[in-house]
């Protein structure tokens, strides 16, 4: 009978079929287990471990690496579990994430980096873990979030940026994670400029939970400091408006002397707005002018001027087209334009393209007529036409215009 029980347990001991391969690979420091709901857990915490352990199974679905001595993720260093749903590598050491670290772990929900020494993380890695339910990324030295860092995020319900060095976030950083349901911001030294206003507003409109709100606070500008966030003074940031004026002249005679065109772009907003100019003309010359200066496309010029006038000298057929006026400061942007064409062209100023993506939108600012120039002695007889502003035709059916008489026909869109 010994005889016989000795056979079988070595027989036990051989065979790969009865024994061996229901074993789970376990790392030597880390435990590992099967959780009721199939899940294998390996846990790996309090471990003094400084890298990421070798000899994980490839079925390992929690890993739990948290209070260690982790100083950096490389791009191998989870490679063999790919099927990981939760991650844990909070309160370690980690200052350097390889960019690919990871990609390859398409069906992680939870993903915990808090209290590490983070300041910068592979943002690019998101984008493949589409299933990600929960981010935390606190306690960190993290300066920035690039604007679209988040996007496709669709499964994102907790997002932890709390306790980090973030001074201000770009526009709509939040606005692609549809399932958002709890956020948290506080203890971050914002700069609650104009750049920031648009949090205030998004926090006000959301129905994300933000906590520790009343501790997301500024840390500038000094007037603003300790103050929430969500209270920043509504008339410090006001966005753009913009007007556009025109006058048209003949310059003084002389050789190669003509009509010069002079338009002015009236802008209003805090913080004061810059102006920029976008030409595009009919012939197909595209001018991008920002800021004063003097802008050269092949022989001719166009002179932008510090308070918003541009004059265009020798004003000809050639510069039928397009006149931009983009008024931009930290709030958002405004734009005016105005289609110009000299009369008996081929392409008169009422058909010219009206290419304005601000078109139809409320609270637009457009363009206003200048002072009237007496047509007498100025030669040919050229024809205005322009749309009434929106005020002005409420209750008139359809488009309505009106005709003037100028030595310049100007195509006005006003919105």
């Amino acid at each position: 009978m010994r005889r016989l029980l000795g056979v079988l347990a070595l027989a036990t001991l051989l065979s790969p079929g009865l024994a061996g391969d229901t074993a789970v690979p376990c790392p030597v420091p880390c435990s590992c287990s099967t959780k009721k709901n199939g899940r294998l857990l390996a846990e790996c915490a309090y471990r003094e471990l400084r890298d990421v352990p070798r000899g994980l199974s490839p079925n390992v679905t929690i890993l739990t690496l948290s209070a260690n001595r982790l100083g950096r993720l490389g791009r191998a260093s989870l490679a063999e579990a790919p099927e990981l749903q939760s991650l844990w590598l909070g309160y370690n050491h980690i200052s350097a994430v390889e960019p690919g670290t990871f990609v390859h772990l398409l069906h992680l929900k939870n993903l915990d980096l808090s209290h590490n020494r983070l300041a910068d993380f592979p943002w690019q890695d998101l984008r493949r873990l589409g299933a990600l339910q929960i981010l935390k990324l606190s306690n960190n030295r993290l300066g920035s979030v690039p604007r679209d860092a988040l996007a496709g995020l669709q499964e994102l319900r907790s997002l932890w940026l709390n306790d980090n060095a973030l001074t201000t976030l770009a526009h709509g950083t939040f606005e692609a994670l549809p399932a958002l349901a709890q956020l948290q911001l506080f203890r971050n030294p914002f700069n609650c400029s104009c750049k920031l206003f648009w949090l205030k507003e998004w926090a006000e409109s959301t129905s994300v939970a933000l906590s520790g709100a009343g501790s997301t606070l500024c840390a500038a500008p000094p007037r603003l400091r300790g103050r929430p966030v969500a209270n920043i003074p509504s008339a410090m940031c006001v966005a753009p408006s913009a007007q556009l004026t025109y006058l048209s002249s003949l310059a003084k005679a002389g050789p190669g002397d003509g009509l010069t065109l002079s338009l002015h772009c009236s802008v209003a907003g805090s913080p004061p707005p810059e102006i920029h100019w976008q030409i595009r003309t009919v012939a197909g010359r595209r001018v991008d002018i920002h800021g004063p200066m003097v802008a050269k496309a092949g022989r001719r010029r166009f002179l932008a001027f510090k308070k918003g006038t541009m004059a265009i000298p020798d004003f000809g057929k050639e510069d039928e087209g397009t006149y931009t006026c983009l008024a931009v400061n930290e709030v958002g942007s405004r734009e005016v334009s105005v289609n110009v064409a000299l009369a008996g062209s081929e392409g008169p100023a009422e058909e010219l393209p009206r290419d304005d993506p601000q078109a139809g939108q409320p609270g637009g600012h457009g363009c206003a007529k200048g002072d009237e120039l007496d047509p007498s002695g100025m030669g040919e007889k050229l024809v205005i036409v322009y749309h009434m502003p929106r005020e002005a035709r409420s209750g008139v059916g359809g488009w309505e215009f009106r005709l003037g008489i100028l030595p310049l026909a100007l195509g006005l869109l006003l919105w």
